[in-house]
């Protein structure tokens, strides 16, 4: 008779996962382990399932002697050493679509709630008042909802607000446009959405491009009597400009799941009666937990029976003589893709991966997996990989063109990305150099950089004429910012330039603006590694 397989349930999950995995396999479910207990109850384990309370840590899976595959559920990951897990060939899934209808139903009825200010009404009406018309409230009909990112809550949010016969308007650069009208929506830039929405909704990852992206600046060129929504992550929308922005009559009001500091403590948005707080709920019902569960168990018993997961989190390991060819152009494809994000501007509509010499003879889609990766990285949380890049890619609704030539006229090895948008079109050229990855091209400019991780890139375009090296020396100067290293390239003499420099510490909003304002200068982006 054949062993059936041990699985521990690390944190608590709902009791129809539980259920599921006893079907084919053994379950052992003992929570609150310190990490010697759970080091100790993994051996002879062959899955692991946990939420968030427990860490899976390098030492927990040292003698993890026969563990396939451990199952996160819930969206992150945080809480898995991925790279240990996958160095023992243990699949990791997790469950990223489980909360998906809940937290989108929750987003909407705080927006329902603001608009009839059913909360206030409440307490009123409990306190023994009846004053019906000091909660007038506003028709979502004929109203515009901005939704800031257009992902599966997002999207769900614009089908809610399409039965309500709202408008809907969103921003979200990396999905295609087509997409976003076949749901119902309309595309258009972050500047349209903040000037003609009479609600917004903001359902973007927290990364450091979206930290504090809702700030005084952007409440003021908002509608005056806008009413925001964030059940998506807190810092996203700067919590002092939003209680200014309620308290002078310019926001209507506020609805928020999330905060910059969980839990918040003695936050001064929470006296503010016209602010609407719920306590992180989004994804707390009952359904989507037991959604979640279910998928998780689904999942295990599939890596347990030798089949696909349909989530998995980490890469398989690639074959050895394909890593000793690739293996060091998986960064430089990485880098391509974070550099190429940061550069364009518009709405993204084409990708193009372009790959010459020795690598271009090997199976590409790890490096293909890598430039998703970098692509996706500074605009979303999300955890791509060599398993999942392509499903992630899909369902976006990119189409990457791959193009193999087995030489370059001057580099051994070399990895080509372009991106286009309704905008322009970036191009990014690297290869490695001592293992390191490099950047040799941007544009039409030859660039030899090799910049480490956590480093700034200020990209520059200007005119090529004596002294703009020493104007932008001497302003970063000034501003307390050093540089690193730069190169520049040119095509002529005394024509368009670019400058890139790498620099120790991150300019800020007034800095960048005072670049892009010095003479000669064409354009000023910042790139973040």
């Amino acid at each position: 008779m054949t062993e059936r397989p041990k699985v521990l349930v690390a944190d608590p999950i709902a009791a129809e996962g539980v259920a599921l995995l006893r079907r084919d396999a053994d379950v052992e479910v003992r929570t609150g382990l310190a990490p010697d207990e759970l080091r100790e109850a993994l051996r002879g384990c062959d899955a692991l399932v946990v939420r968030s309370g427990v860490r899976v840590t390098a030492e927990a899976l040292a003698e993890a002697d026969r563990l396939q595959v451990i199952a996160r559920a819930g969206t992150g990951v945080d809480n898995v050493d991925l790279d240990a897990a996958t160095a023992r060939g243990v699949v990791v899934v997790n469950a990223p679509r489980g909360n998906t209808i809940a937290a989108a139903e929750h987003a909407f009825a705080l927006l329902l709630s603001l608009a009839r200010h059913i909360p206030r009404a409440d307490r009123s009406l409990r306190g023994g008042e009846w004053r019906r018309r000091a909660f007038m409230g506003a028709e979502l009909r004929g109203r515009t909802l901005g939704l800031v990112g257009f992902g599966p809550i997002g999207s769900e949010m614009a089908r809610r607000a399409l039965a309500f016969e709202m408008r809907a308007v969103t921003h979200d650069p990396f999905v295609p446009a087509e997409r976003v009208r076949a749901l119902g929506a309309e595309p258009v830039e972050l500047d349209r959405l903040y000037a003609e929405s009479d609600f917004i909704s903001v359902h973007t990852p927290l990364t450091a491009a979206t930290r504090g992206m809702i700030g005084r600046e952007q409440i003021a060129a908002m509608k005056d009597g806008v009413r925001l929504v964030n059940a998506a992550r807190g810092g996203i929308i700067d919590e002092d400009a939003l209680l200014e922005g309620v308290r002078s009559g310019k926001v209507a009001g506020a609805a928020l799941d999330v905060f910059s500091t969980e839990p918040p403590g003695d936050l001064p948005l929470l006296a503010e009666e016209r602010i609407i707080v719920t306590p992180h709920l989004a994804g707390s019902t009952a359904e989507a937990q037991e959604r979640i569960a279910v998928d998780v168990a689904e999942q295990v018993l599939d890596v347990l029976a030798g089949r696909p997961p349909r989530y998995p989190v980490n890469a398989p390991l690639v074959p050895p003589e394909t890593l000793e060819i690739v293996g060091p152009y998986l960064a430089v494809a990485e880098l391509l893709g974070t550099v190429a994000t940061q550069l364009l501007r518009g709405q993204l509509t084409t990708i193009e991966l372009a790959f010459f010499g020795e690598i271009a003879e090997h199976d590409v889609t790890p490096l293909k997996a890598f430039a998703v990766r970098g692509l996706l990285g500074p605009i979303s949380d999300q955890t791509v990989n060599l398993v999942n890049a392509a499903g992630i890619a899909t369902a976006r609704g990119w189409s990457i063109d791959e193009h193999l030539r087995a030489s370059h006229e001057e580099f051994h090895n070399l990895i080509e990305l372009r991106v286009g948008s309704s905008e322009a079109r970036v191009t990014v050229s690297g290869t490695a150099h001592h293992a390191r990855p490099g950047i040799v091209r941007i544009n039409e400019f030859d660039i030899d950089l090799t910049p480490g991780p956590g480093a700034f890139l200020l990209v520059c375009e200007n005119e090529d004429r004596p002294g703009m090296i020493g104007k932008l020396g001497t302003l970063l100067g000034g501003l307390d910012i050093n540089v690193s290293a730069m190169r520049v390239g040119r095509r002529d003499a005394r024509e368009r330039a670019l400058m890139v420099l790498v620099l120790d510490e991150e300019p800020d909003a007034a800095a960048l603006a005072l670049i892009a304002a010095m003479e000669g200068i064409a354009s000023a982006r910042l790139v973040r590694l």
